[in-house]
């Protein structure tokens, strides 16, 4: 059957594309090697942090404030929660770049921003203790993502907007010839005008399909929740947060509805092949010692822990995204790399796909993200 777009991998950005093509009047399959939302890639966990001054980079921040637009366009369209304005307090070394980006880039944009000295991050928060060198700042209107909720919210709107969506249907073939793309998965074959790829870590061996050898490197990683008390880690006064520490870069999420603290670690993580078994949280010795240290030394009133959970960041080698044109293929978009700070995007990232197949060009400033950057 033939299409005018096939999305291959409808996790977060995927899924997002492809709405916004269906949206436009394309005639779009969807393909996914799963059932998104689901727990086999990058996008579960219940909950993601949003940021808008952004500590990676400048260049991040109007794409993040296009993407926060976007999610409440998506709260007003399905009447669905999505969104919990929670504030983020990211924690660092007044003179750590993270902490220095976010500083400027709340200057630059205009952004809500308070910078609070350990002293008084202590008594804000009872709950946080950070050393005397380290300073807080607090973002009051960035919060929290309901991340499988976002995908199954775009979901439902691809599909009403005519989106077909094929779940668990890997891609085994790959081709583009004479601007005609071809797609067979195990069971069918399929044909198109224009492609997208996001397919997260997956992503390598389809863009290798089309003679594209990208440094993408898929990781392991955890999170966990801890028993934390209410009065002090609830979600109406406590926020998500980020730490940059001396030990590694950390964050979290208040307790919401009894669900206890969560806390990952963002930097590390063991490179794995996805299409293998990935060790459960727990059989590795530091997913527990790892998250136990920091809360030991920055959350001790933090007690037991409940459970954890693992996910895959697919790491670029300088850490930032890859969106971008097929370099000889122009209807070919491609979306990967998000290197475990991609998600809180993901909006805006589908909406620029769709714009790149539509139009080859979009109104974000995607240079940052170029392809060119590895050559």
């Amino acid at each position: 059957m033939h299409y005018d777009v096939i999305v291959i991998g409808a996790g977060s950005m995927g899924m997002a594309a492809g709405y916004f093509l269906a949206k436009s009047g394309k005639k779009t399959l969807l393909l996914d090697s799963f059932s998104p939302p689901h727990n086999k890639g990058s996008h579960h966990g219940e909950t993601r942090i949003i940021r808008h001054a952004y500590g990676e980079g400048g260049e991040y921040v109007p794409l993040a404030l296009q993407a926060q637009k976007l999610w409440n366009d998506l709260e007003e369209m399905t009447g669905i929660s999505l969104f919990s304005a929670t504030g983020v307090l990211n924690v660092g070394h007044e003179k750590t770049d993270f902490i220095q980006n976010i500083i400027s880039s709340s200057k630059t944009y205009s952004l809500p921003l308070e910078t609070l000295a350990s002293p008084e991050v202590n008594k804000r928060w009872p709950g946080i203790t950070i050393p005397a060198k380290y300073i807080g700042c607090f973002e009051p209107a960035s919060g929290i993502l309901k991340c499988e909720s976002c995908i199954r919210a775009y979901r439902t709107l691809a599909e009403q907007h005519g989106a077909t969506l094929l779940m668990d249907s890997k891609v085994n073939e790959l081709s583009v010839h004479d601007q005609r793309v071809t797609v067979k998965t195990e069971a069918q074959t399929f044909s198109s005008d224009a492609l997208v790829i996001s397919a997260g870590a997956w992503s390598r061996d389809l863009f290798s399909m089309l003679g594209l050898n990208l440094p993408l490197n898929p990781v392991r990683k955890t999170f966990a929740w801890f028993d934390a008390g209410e009065n002090l880690y609830n979600h109406t006064n406590f926020p998500a947060f980020t730490f940059a520490t001396s030990q590694g870069f950390y964050y979290g999420f208040p307790s919401i509805d009894g669900s206890g603290l969560k806390v990952g670690r963002h930097d590390g993580g063991q490179s794995i092949d996805p299409d293998k078994s990935i060790p459960e949280f727990g059989q590795l010795d530091e997913d527990r010692t790892d998250l136990r240290n920091f809360l030991n030394h920055y959350m001790p009133s933090v007690k037991k822990l409940k459970y954890g959970k693992t996910c895959m960041y697919t790491l670029t080698p300088d850490e930032d995204f890859i969106i971008d044109l097929h370099p000889v293929y122009s209807n070919v978009a491609i979306a990967a790399g998000f290197s475990g700070h991609g998600f809180k995007f993901s909006s805006a990232v589908g909406q620029i796909l769709s714009e790149l197949i539509s139009s080859g060009k979009t109104e974000q400033n995607i240079a940052p993200f170029s392809l060119d950057r590895f050559n």
